[in-house]
């Protein structure tokens, strides 16, 4: 079993409240878990910043390339979204023995290391 798990920073372009903000987040959540209903989607941080929030991810599966791809996929499907940018900043997978952990991290530049 594989546990795979995504952090995304949501930076939304005209955004004046928070009441506007949940209009935005909302629908984009409802839309993730449309897509992808195997996936766990949450606002998960910023919740007092109007233009800005933090969505997390998370997938278990049978294979850690499937939940890879699964986020990858994700990642991809909220970047596309018009009206927003979307920067991952951490992302990775694990099974249940810890020495088998494989995490990556991402700065803004897109670089990553291990």
């Amino acid at each position: 079993m594989y546990v795979g798990a995504l952090t995304l920073d949501v930076l939304f372009g005209d955004v004046r409240s928070l009441k506007q903000k949940r209009s935005e987040v909302r629908p984009l959540i409802a839309e993730v878990h449309r897509k992808f209903p195997g996936l766990a989607v949450a606002e998960t941080g910023h919740l007092d910043l109007h233009r800005r929030t933090e969505i997390g991810v998370a997938v278990v599966t049978s294979t850690a390339s499937h939940a890879v791809e699964m986020l990858e996929a994700c990642e991809r499907f909220v970047a596309a979204r018009p009206g927003l940018s979307c920067c991952p900043r951490a992302s990775g997978c694990s099974t249940t023995k810890e020495s088998e952990q494989v995490w990556t991290r991402r700065g803004p530049g897109g670089s990553q290391s291990g």
